[in-house]
């Protein structure tokens, strides 16, 4: 698992926290995760980074890779609440979708067993509340999270980046829902 803190700051410092927002951007190979909060009014990254699960694995093994790595995150930093992006069925190819599904499933699972509230967000609600746009592609995305997070470059790989909008579009929706956040 790579996790990434920003400042040095360590989960351990993060208790319960009703502001604390963990969202995720769930796959198979690689499952992105960002812990965010605002604090006086500000956005703030405690840790971000990717679980993978190992190919050549089975199917359960892999599954369980990623629920394990999102127990690691969830029980260093307790968050109330799990914003994870919904699983849509793309008609050129179901087999990732479903394959999708099963990573999400170990992680809706991981986020009840911390008694973490979990919402969720279609992929053109978090690009429409981040751009204005339900159509942004992955580097505007980054972009916008690099502006919103006072970053130095946008969150690498993608899934990073993608967690950190689920989150930071939780956290806005949930403080003020017409909010839009601009690049």
């Amino acid at each position: 698992m790579a996790r990434i803190r920003p400042g040095g700051s360590a989960g351990s410092d993060v208790g319960r926290d009703p502001g604390l927002c963990v969202g995720v951007d769930p796959g198979l190979n690689r499952t992105g995760y960002a812990v965010i909060s605002i604090k006086a009014g500000k956005l703030v990254l405690h840790e971000a980074g990717v679980v993978r699960s190992t190919n050549g694995c089975s199917l359960a093994e892999r599954v369980a890779e990623i629920g394990q790595g999102l127990d690691e995150v969830l029980t260093e930093f307790r968050p109330d609440v799990l914003a994870i992006e919904q699983v849509f069925s793309l008609v050129r190819n179901p087999k990732s979708a479903l394959l999708m599904a099963h990573a999400r499933g170990a992680i809706l699972m991981t986020a009840v067993n911390h008694t973490a509230e979990v919402v969720h967000y279609t992929p053109t609600q978090i690009k429409r509340l981040l751009t204005g746009s339900g159509r942004a592609d992955k580097d505007q995305i980054g972009r916008v999270v690099q502006a919103e997070l006072k970053l130095d470059a946008p969150p690498r790989p993608h899934d990073v980046a993608d967690a950190c909008a689920v989150a930071i579009c939780h956290l806005h929706s949930n403080g003020d829902p017409s909010r839009r956040i601009s690049a």
